[in-house]
């Protein structure tokens, strides 16, 4: 039923049918309107509705319509929505059960109606999608079946990449083996040419194979013209004839056996259910392909079997004196031969890889490995073969069920004349995950410890360093190669501290038993020389017993150089204070002399004049005159001084250096200048 068919309305009021029309109409539905039941018969002996909006009352009566919709085969799944004024309960349920979807009743809303409507589609389209996906899920059921059974693939293979070309819904489905060249393919089998068989290609100009092959993955191109893998194909080869393309790996035990390569010339959407069945077909072509080569190898080695077998029969024989000891053995033990057929297992070893005894008996030695160890199994089926037989090895194991596990296995050759090998083995998953844990958790504390700014050194209780980090080394000038595992932790203390450090640590009193904080102390460098530290030590206690010493020492040169500076420049700062107090309290007593000096040497002067004829009073006038201006030059030199110097006075005391101070007033001045 295609979505732009139109929905059918069947009606015979005018008023109400174009009424449904132009309700349909606004919602983006077509519509096809007739007046009676006949009418709609007629149209509907040629045409399949999107829906149908039914009204009881035209003649024929609306049931003969609704019954002809349920009888039809091609008609059955259309929607039927009832649209009438009756509104009892016996005509309610009898358009049920003459089966009709729903049932509006007159008069009604557009918008109801239209909810209705949508609300059927999406019923009917959710079935369809279901009835697409049956369909699609019993074709690849059929094929998978097919391939199972078949003992001539070549046979099936066109059916094949028909139906998926049909299920994927593409233009063209290809099967594309890889041949004993990695970069030759073969196309077997082709969707739209029954006669292409064989056809061999040059994978180099197929980059999409080469990916697909190379990464076991499946990769799907919408836009063939813009991919950029397909960039060296759009410019050496003619236009692109596609547009998508989508390629599924057939996988095998050993890799890519080669793809599902699907081709649309339109936009494909290859959404996930097709591709998941897609999926599913180049699995069982891939179980196809191998159970081909088996038989046919079986064919040709049906004799070798045969004695192979009774051989093993004959080898397990042998191994039955051991069986009571396999059996209650709390590791796996496994007998293979030295081709890898296995030929015993004890119910342990069945317990670890969660196969049953007959599925173990049935495989090679190789299939109880992951992929990754493929290659080294091979390796010690050929040490086997050389007399090579190691023990604890760690071996990644590919379990029935679950992820892989991490076995320790350990060989051995037994019963020589039997050409046997047992090996043992045991689940240590959990202790190497442990043990990766606790690796990488060790290598980030030793990291944390190695980038720490304060020295860390820790030592056992004989006193040998078992960890010295690089701000240790740097504190005390040893290499840590020079000291780990080498030197005693005491060297590190001048004579006789370590044994004290060690009673602070083991004293209640001081930081409780088996710490010491902040503990300041001199430590010994390379050279000797003495390296002021604050020391955070501990003991390192294991299961209530101390096993080692740790300390935590933080290098205080820098700090103690800058306590020095400091204590100089605060010397210095209350030096100069002093000297501002000086020059102040000398340039106040300046100023405060000064008036009276100059009033002494007037008065002097002016008496020295008046006492012309009196010499002894004229020389008194005269020696008050020159002390006065001495007095005047001391008090000009007061109030010069900016800083002060001292000078030896009588009985030892210090007096103010006049002299030296204006002078060095004067000096400044002058550089000033």
């Amino acid at each position: 039923m295609a979505s732009d068919s139109p929905i059918l309305v069947v009606d015979d009021d005018p008023v109400s049918r174009q009424f449904l029309e132009d309700i349909l109409d606004h919602g983006g539905f077509q519509s096809i309107a007739v007046d009676t039941g006949a009418a709609a018969l007629a149209w509907l002996e040629h045409h399949v509705p999107l829906a149908v909006l039914l009204d009881l009352v035209p003649d024929p009566n609306g049931y003969e319509v609704l019954d002809y919709l349920r009888a039809e085969r091609r008609l059955a799944d259309v929607p039927v929505l009832v649209l009438t004024e009756l509104d009892s309960d016996d005509e309610i349920e009898r358009v049920f059960a003459a089966g009709a979807e729903d049932y509006v009743h007159k008069p009604f809303r557009a918008a109801e109606l239209m909810a209705r409507i949508r609300g059927q589609l999406r019923m009917r389209g959710y079935v369809e999608r279901l009835g697409k996906r049956e369909h699609d899920q019993q074709a690849v059921l059929e094929l998978t079946q097919t391939l199972a059974s078949s003992l001539d693939i070549r046979d099936i293979l066109f059916t094949v990449v028909q139906r998926v070309a049909e299920v994927a819904q593409v233009d063209r489905c290809s099967l594309v083996l890889v041949g004993e060249s990695p970069r030759t393919g073969y196309v077997v089998a082709t969707s739209d040419d029954e006669g292409v068989r064989d056809l061999p290609l040059d994978l180099n100009k197929y980059p999409e194979i080469c990916r697909v092959l190379e990464t076991g993955s499946t990769l799907v191109i919408r836009d063939a013209s813009r991919h950029p893998l397909l960039e060296v194909v759009r410019q050496s080869e003619a236009p692109l004839e596609f547009i998508s393309v989508a390629l599924v790996p057939i996988l095998h035990d050993h890799g890519a056996l080669g793809v599902i390569f699907l081709r649309s010339r339109r936009a494909a959407a290859f959404a996930d259910h097709e591709m998941s069945l897609v999926h599913t077909v180049a699995n069982a072509t891939a179980i196809a392909l191998r159970n081909a080569r088996i038989l046919q190898s079986l064919k040709d080695e049906t004799q070798q079997s045969t004695f192979a077998r009774v051989e093993a029969e004959r080898r397990v024989q042998l191994f039955q004196r051991y069986a009571d000891f396999f059996e209650s053995a709390a590791d796996g033990m496994v007998v293979i031969d030295r081709s890898g057929r296995l030929l015993f297992t004890n119910p342990r070893a069945r317990e670890i890889t969660g196969h049953t005894e007959s599925s173990l008996m049935r495989m090679h030695f190789t299939a109880l490995l992951t992929r990754n160890e493929q290659a080294r199994a091979q390796r010690l089926l050929g040490g086997f073969r050389d007399g090579v037989y190691p023990r604890g090895v760690d071996l990644e194991l590919e379990p029935a069920e679950g992820p892989p596990i991490i076995v320790n296995v350990s060989f051995s050759s037994v019963l020589h004349e039997d050409n046997a090998i047992l090996f043992t083995f045991r689940d240590v998953t959990v202790e190497r995950e442990t043990a990766k844990e606790l690796k990488q958790i060790k290598e980030f504390l030793e990291r944390v410890i190695d980038s720490s700014v304060d020295g860390i050194v820790s030592a056992d209780l004989r006193g040998k360093v078992v960890v010295f980090n690089r701000a240790a080394s740097r504190i005390f000038g040893y290499p840590p190669g020079e000291v780990i595992g080498k030197l005693r932790v005491d060297k590190l203390y001048p004579e006789g501290v370590a044994r004290e450090i060690m009673q602070q640590i083991k004293n209640p009193d001081v930081g409780g038993y088996g710490r010491l904080e902040d503990y300041r102390v001199d430590m010994l460098s390379s050279n000797g020389d003495k390296v002021p530290v604050t020391l955070s030590a501990a003991l390192v206690v294991d299961n209530g017993r101390p096993i080692a010493t740790v300390g935590v020492f933080t290098d205080i040169r820098d700090k103690l150089q800058m306590a020095a500076r400091l204590a100089h420049a605060q010397e210095e700062l209350r030096s100069r204070e002093k000297q501002a107090l000086v020059a102040e309290l000398a340039g106040a007593a300046a100023h405060e002399l000064n008036q009276p000096l100059t009033s002494v040497i007037a008065y002097a002067e002016m008496l020295r004049r008046q006492l012309k004829e009196n010499e002894t009073l004229q020389h008194h006038a005269e020696v008050i005159v020159s002390e006065g201006e001495r007095m005047a030059e001391i008090v000009r030199k007061v109030g010069k001084i900016t800083k002060y110097e001292t000078k030896s006075y009588v009985g030892g005391a210090k007096i103010l250096d006049l002299e030296k101070a204006s002078d060095a007033e004067a000096s400044a001045k002058s550089s000033r200048r």
